[in-house]
């Protein structure tokens, strides 16, 4: 199989992954408050377009699908640290990456309700997060000059990123204002991202 085949394939299971996610959720906010607990995987199905073998094949349960967009921007996260210019400094480049990861586009307010206002899909998205700090800690310890295995730094900044845009969600939505998702992850950010420090001694 060539390359641009390999492309096209890995652009249609994303598509599929997508729609199937979105339809999860669609369905859960349809149903109200406790919508998860009665959607079943071939009404998720159906309103995808897919059966449910094709289902199955992406997703071992509804709460998986439900957050799969947030596993997959937390998988990113390093590449998308990694993507800054080299000369920017370590503090901005986080910010900026996170940013551009997590509030383009912004986050639909009744989706994200459902899904921190259901204890199943709450812990279902905190493991997504945590998909993002191994990832996030090699890219920031590969900007800071320092190892991964030994140094605290990098690990300890990244599982505080995570925490900070879950927080900022939270408090996007109870706060009611006018104010960008975006702007409350910067703020969120700017209280946990500090510059890196020198790196140790090797000897």
């Amino acid at each position: 199989m060539n390359d641009d085949a390999m492309n096209l394939r890995a652009r249609h299971k994303q598509a599929t992954r997508e729609a199937i996610s979105h339809a999860a959720l669609r369905l859960a906010i349809d149903q109200g408050p406790h919508g998860l607990a009665l959607v079943r995987v071939q009404d998720i199905a159906s309103a995808a377009g897919v059966s449910p073998r094709t289902y199955n094949n992406y997703f071992s349960s509804r709460e998986e699908a439900i957050c799969s967009f947030q596993a997959d921007q937390s998988r990113r996260a390093g590449q998308a640290l990694a993507a800054r210019p080299a000369d920017e400094p370590l503090d901005r480049a986080i910010i900026a990456a996170m940013l551009e990861l997590y509030t383009d586009p912004e986050p639909d307010r009744a989706g994200l309700r459902m899904i921190m206002s259901t204890p199943e899909l709450e812990g279902e998205a905190l493991k997504a997060f945590t998909m993002a700090e191994g990832p996030l800690a090699e890219a920031i310890a590969a900007r800071a000059g320092m190892d991964p295995e030994r140094d605290l730094f990098p690990a300890v900044t990244a599982a505080a990123v995570a925490g900070a845009i879950r927080v900022a969600g939270r408090r996007w939505l109870a706060s009611g204002s006018a104010a960008s998702f975006a702007d409350v992850v910067r703020d969120a950010l700017a209280c946990v991202v500090p510059p890196a420090p020198a790196p140790r001694s090797r000897s």
